[in-house]
């Protein structure tokens, strides 16, 4: 490689990325031949349109890449492709998300979400998000007393709003979600439902949380976070929406895809259908439930009061801190989070009350229960200013070794 400068950032990353405890719950780690895919000579191919039906020549190499990650999309979460149908061209998850509003509903129609400051996402609706300029939203939200998600609330709200799409998805909610239940809501609106499952795609695959499939219309999901592939998103969507879901991505949304964004979600497939990623899958639930217990145990408010998935969230108000001062302070120590609203949070979006823990990453460098333990313990010292973060850091930095990168 002759350009120096970016080579030199590259090492840089690489070292950073090595040396600290990623506890961001939407990041991971992909492997060496994701890796490979993802830089490989597709991404010189221009491709607009789907296979076989392309608007540029020299497509047919292409054609099979394509056809291979959807056919390894639908193996992967057990769907017969006589019903469901997948797209693999979405350039992330909330362009995927854009795209099935789009396809389905009309502009100033009416769709439901959870809230954003509950444990939603920005793509659901949120007021600075494109989203809420083209629908309209009603939101629901948790409960104040257990912070789970009150469903009994739902219904009354949304049978009485009559959204045309409800979402059921999160990006920071440490709990499972009653897919069946959102369904009896959605039949009884007229609605379709949309699962996001951005954060969960890889414990759903490995059968780690509840699959939305058997009761959802539209499930999207990015591909980089549990399911360890590289950045990009799915479709999927019952056959009878394919034409309308296709469109809406192209030409509707995207121009050409990225293709070598698509070989390297084919092997990402490929390598989630193993025993390993399974064990995997696994092992990261029971880590986070560890960490979890671990820091409940020295005096944390874990919000919810515990995780049935890879993510927490833990009130730091109550010592005094916020958010954005609790991840500078674990930045200074080598732990990587990133500040997060609580439910019914009194301070502000930029600097909230909580943060977001999670252990993909963690458990994709090979740590299990055992070493959730010592994180708490480094997590309690530093937040309490009972550690010294350069001492820490110091610590890490020997700690980790124990822990390559793929």
């Amino acid at each position: 490689m002759n350009e120096k400068v970016v080579l030199k950032l590259i090492r840089a990353e690489e070292r950073r990325q090595a040396g600290v405890i990623n506890l961001i719950a939407s990041e991971n780690y992909v492997s060496r031949a994701v890796r490979a895919a993802s830089g490989s000579i597709f991404t010189n191919k221009y491709s607009e349109g789907y296979p076989g039906k392309r608007y540029y020549a020299g497509n047919e190499i292409v054609d099979e890449v394509e056809r291979l990650a959807q056919e390894r999309a639908l193996k992967l979460f057990g769907l017969n492709p006589k019903k469901w149908g997948v797209n693999v061209q979405a350039l992330s998850g909330v362009p995927a998300n854009v795209f099935v509003y789009s396809a389905l509903v009309k502009n100033g129609d009416l769709m439901a979400a959870q809230a954003l400051d509950q444990g939603g996402h920005l793509s659901h609706g949120s007021p600075v998000s494109l989203t809420s300029r083209f629908w309209k939203w009603v939101h629901y939200g948790v409960s104040k007393e257990t912070e789970t998600l009150d469903y009994d609330g739902i219904t009354a709200l949304l049978e009485k709003e009559f959204p045309k799409l409800i979402v059921a998805g999160f990006s920071s909610y440490p709990r499972r979600l009653d897919f069946k239940r959102f369904r009896t809501i959605a039949d009884a609106c007229g609605a379709y439902l949309m699962a996001d499952i951005a954060h969960v795609a890889g414990l759903v695959a490995a059968r780690a949380y509840p699959s939305p499939f058997p009761y959802a219309d539209v499930v999207t999901m990015t591909t980089h976070k549990t399911l360890r592939g590289p950045r990009g998103a799915l479709i999927f969507f019952k056959k009878e929406l394919e034409e309308k879901i296709n469109k809406a991505v192209f030409p509707g949304g995207q121009g050409g895809p990225h293709n070598h964004q698509t070989a390297a979600i084919a092997v990402a497939l490929a390598e989630a259908k193993s025993p390993a990623f399974k064990k995997y899958a696994r092992q990261t639930v029971a880590n986070a439930r560890v960490l979890a217990q671990e820091l409940q145990k020295k005096r944390w408010r874990i919000v919810s009061g515990g995780t049935d998935n890879h993510l927490m969230l833990v009130d730091v108000s109550r010592e005094g801190l916020s958010g954005k001062d609790a991840e500078k302070l674990l930045e200074s120590a080598g732990i990587i989070v990133n500040r997060n609203a609580i439910p019914f949070d009194a301070r502000p979006p930029y600097n909230p009350s909580g943060i977001r823990i999670g252990t993909p990453a963690v458990t994709t460098r090979g740590m299990k229960g055992g070493d959730m333990k010592r994180i708490a313990e480094w997590l309690d010292g530093v937040l309490r200013r009972a550690l010294e973060p350069a001492v820490v850091k110091a610590e890490i930095r020997r700690f980790i070794k124990k822990f390559p990168l793929p």
